[in-house]
């Protein structure tokens, strides 16, 4: 049939069906086999929420407490262990200044804006060259960091109770000094991210693959942290720029958007990368998983994370600190995501579109309100007057003089 350029009123009616994947692949497998195949037209309803959306909600939401009290705890640990030092010390040397603490990563303005940039790289090599092989690639890279990751958070539970195996050590090649609980659990882990990466098409993959990535985003924010206030605001600033862009702005670019392509996988054949937390929708009838990606919880996570750290140094309750608010803020802003996922049919939204402004737009007001927020954007954490530093001979004799 031939249309004229300028003929508009056309009556055409081509009735379309949409089938699941796993459907349509069954149905052409039939037909190829010379089967007859008798088809009934059915369409039902979608289910407003979707248990799938709670659970969720709630890996990410404990994700964030768990890995935020872990942090938290280290830096006290921290504390008290610089307070012994200087108590030590206190008798050979007039002044004693904090290193830092050994295996973590603070990092810095530069270092925020330069994670937003790499990652828009990385996503548009992953929408411009998704295939078979690069999937498989981004597995063997997810499967050694989760078990890297579960191995560290293994390691640091198990520890509470088998006290003397983590601190006796022996020295492996290649690797240096290793605790013998390290080389208990390590052979576990490796088990299960093979495991996981071979078996990963199987309907409940799922788990090993939520399992791997919480304890990978657990180690990464027990190792990277955000000094301040002020670079927190900056992280989060440019990933709520970057999100927006890459879901919104980038269909008049691509003609498509290029954060809901990767995350579902669309060119590569697969359920999408694995660098996210799914979990099969129960009670939809199209099936399909929900979803929430890496930087949705890690992202927000280094702010919640910060701010309990702030709180426990400062000998803060929980109402009077700023954890729990953030915290709440957290939940709501990935509350208010599913709400406007659901109100817009399903159709990929920037979770930190909405995660952003309540989270770091609470610590911000609550900062101000409480007079807290020169300290918590230029310092990051309270004044701490250890009581074994000595004052110099200088300042001794300028206080005699007054």
């Amino acid at each position: 049939m031939v249309c004229e350029p300028d003929e508009t009123d056309l009556d055409i009616h081509i009735p379309a069906v949409m089938l699941p994947q796993d459907a349509g692949a069954s149905l052409e497998k039939m037909l190829m086999n010379s089967s007859s195949v008798f088809v009934q037209l059915y369409s039902p309803r979608r289910p407003l929420v979707d248990i799938a959306e709670v659970f969720l909600w709630l890996m990410a939401v404990g994700t964030i407490l768990c890995a935020s009290y872990w942090s938290a705890w280290s830096a006290r640990e921290a504390a008290i262990e610089q307070d012994k030092l200087l108590k030590d010390a206190s008798d050979e040397f007039p002044t004693v200044k904090d290193t830092g603490t050994g295996g973590v990563v603070d990092i810095n303005t530069a270092s925020a804006i330069l994670f937003v940039v790499v990652a828009s790289c990385f996503l548009v090599m992953l929408y411009e060259f998704m295939s078979d092989w690069f999937i498989e690639l981004l597995v063997v890279l997810f499967a050694i960091g989760g078990a890297e990751g579960l191995q560290t958070c293994l390691v640091a539970f198990l520890s509470r109770w088998f006290k003397r195996t983590a601190e006796s050590f022996i020295r492996v090649p290649f690797l240096g000094a290793v605790s013998h609980l390290t080389l208990a659990v390590s052979p576990f882990c490796i088990a299960f991210a093979v495991v996981w990466a071979v078996r990963r098409t199987v309907s409940f993959a799922w788990i090993g693959q939520d399992v791997l990535g919480i304890a990978l985003i657990i180690t990464v924010l027990q190792i990277v942290r955000i000094p301040n206030l002020k670079v927190g605001t900056v992280l989060l600033s440019c990933a709520f720029l970057y999100d927006i862009f890459w879901v919104f702005v980038s269909k008049k670019l691509f003609h498509e958007s290029v954060m809901i392509v990767v995350a579902r996988g669309d060119r590569s054949g697969e359920d999408g990368i694995p660098m996210l937390l799914k979990i099969p929708r129960m009670f939809d009838p199209w099936g399909g998983y929900s979803i929430i990606g890496f930087g949705d919880i890690l992202l927000p996570g280094l702010l919640i994370a910060f701010s309990l750290r702030y709180d426990w140094l400062a000998k803060k309750n929980l109402r009077a600190g700023y954890f729990l608010w953030a915290m709440l803020a957290y939940g709501l802003g990935l509350l208010v995501t599913y709400v406007a996922l659901n109100l817009m049919d399903g159709h990929g939204q920037p979770a930190l579109l909405y995660i952003v402004p309540f989270t770091l737009g609470t610590f911000l007001a609550l900062g101000r309100k409480r007079g807290d927020l020169k300290v918590l954007w230029t310092k990051g954490e309270p004044e701490r007057v250890c009581p074994h530093i000595r004052l110099e001979p200088a300042e001794e004799s300028s206080q005699e003089e007054n």
